[in-house]
């Protein structure tokens, strides 16, 4: 029997139009997160010889002008499940059509999760994870298609929109001190013991946030091996488990846990993370992280505190030896600009988080400009 009458709730207003002028007084700083945890305001176009319930959001209209998107998703995919998330961008004369962002299911081997290759036209792309566009916009939808059968329903918990403009050059913030002479106890975990271990910086830098917030929490369930957390992410399509909204999923899949990827504009940003008491995944170029080149050369680390001077302390799991280390700050923001300047968010669903100044992540502020349906 199917459940095509599930019903999801929502919790914050969203537009239904997508043709409000962009707020001029307000700098995003060319990044926005867009994070809801509840879908009642979706409508459900299923139709009923379809074995999959569809839900489609309202239009959602951006503060900034985008020529990226990443969506996360924290979800429960029992049995045999999975979910596909999808978005497709509107413009004033035209709507793309529907991009697939990712098939997940946390069995794989009734559904193998995957990304979608080969979704090219002339107006975008998916690469791996990220929607990229051929011309800027300011609206955008999403359709999750849920499909299982009892007793097992998928249930999405979470969905998190980072927008970006790749082509806004910002000036650097002044630091937050606060975070400075400041280290957390983050497990230190290297991916290069095992079998393929070049590959499996992803996996190892979630196993490393998860095993903080095990001890942190006193919940031993969410430490696991990064073996462990590289079957749970892996990518059929990519044959790897670098996936950044897969790795995400994950680590958000597990009770009171939300996980998603953001981006960032300024090193600033990261510290006050830091000073919150909360690390965070990198996504850097790892050539120019070590200034050994130019790199493109991808790999995810864990920032988990500043020295007295400023520099960043990192937990680097491309390293059988010697896990934290100390980069110089430049090096840092060279090396993680590569990525639009890329994060793993993980942290307990009541967390307080740090003062949102521009609505990078999901926060009051990244909620607020979104105003009430009529």
């Amino acid at each position: 029997m199917n459940w095509r009458t599930y019903i999801l709730t929502l919790s914050i207003g969203v537009c239904t139009v997508c043709s409000r002028a962009l707020e001029p007084d307000f700098d995003a700083r060319g990044r926005q997160f867009i994070g809801i945890d509840s879908l009642a305001g979706f409508t459900n176009g299923t139709e009923s010889s379809s074995a999959e319930t569809v839900l489609t959001s309202p239009k959602l209209q951006s503060r900034i002008h985008f020529n990226e998107v990443v969506l996360s998703w924290n979800a429960d995919t029992p049995g045999k499940t999975h979910i596909i998330v999808e978005a497709r961008v509107i413009y004033p004369e035209m709507a793309t059509k529907y991009y697939e962002l990712g098939l997940w299911s946390a069995s794989s081997k009734e559904f193998p999760r995957r990304s979608v290759p080969d979704q090219k036209d002339t107006d975008g792309d998916v690469r791996t994870d990220t929607l990229v566009l051929q011309q800027p916009a300011d609206c955008l939808q999403i359709r999750l298609r849920l499909a299982g059968e009892e007793p097992g329903r998928p249930t999405v918990r979470f969905l998190g929109i980072s927008l970006a403009d790749t082509n806004v050059r910002v000036r650097q913030l002044p630091p937050e001190t606060n975070a400075w002479d400041k280290l957390l106890p983050v497990p230190q975990r290297t991916q290069m013991i095992y079998p393929n271990g070049k590959t499996l910086c992803s996996p190892t830098t979630v196993s490393m946030l998860m095993a903080f917030w095990a001890e942190t929490l006193k919940r031993p369930e969410l430490d696991h091996t990064v073996p462990e957390v590289a079957a749970a992410t892996y990518d059929a399509q990519w044959q790897g488990a670098g996936n950044w909204p897969f790795n995400m999923a994950y680590a958000g899949s597990f009770k009171s846990m939300r996980a998603y990827v953001a981006r960032f504009s300024d090193v600033s940003e990261l510290e006050q993370w830091i000073a919150e008491g909360t690390p965070v995944g990198l996504s850097v170029d790892y050539d120019r992280l070590r200034a050994k080149g130019p790199g493109p050369n991808g790999h995810l680390v864990v920032c988990v505190g500043f020295t007295k001077a400023g520099d960043p302390v990192i937990n680097d799991p491309g390293t059988s030896q010697h896990v934290q280390k100390i980069f110089p700050r430049r090096n840092l923001i060279d090396a993680w600009a590569c990525s639009r300047n890329t994060v793993y968010l993980v942290y307990p669903e009541n967390a307080a988080t740090p003062s949102d100044r521009f609505g990078h992540w999901d926060s009051a502020t990244s909620r607020a400009w979104i105003p009430a349906r009529k």
